[in-house]
């Protein structure tokens, strides 16, 4: 049974998922996250970039890839 799901109805769901993810560490481990927050605040503009541009690539490929 394949059932259609509208757009907006699976962008919140990612949305909401996204979310549930990104709390996982700072549940399990504050201090930890707080290293990683600070750690990830001294990177350089063109740093951040680059992490955004790979985050964003590998997000399309899986994206690409369960869809198809």
């Amino acid at each position: 049974m394949t059932e259609s799901i509208d757009p907006w109805s699976l962008l919140m769901l990612g949305f909401g998922l996204m979310l549930v993810l990104e709390g996982i560490l700072p549940l399990a481990s504050p201090a930890r996250w707080r290293s990683v927050f600070e750690q990830a605040a001294r990177l350089s503009d063109g740093q951040l970039r680059f992490i955004g541009i790979i985050s964003m690539t590998i997000g399309c490929v899986v994206l690409l890839a369960v869809t198809s």
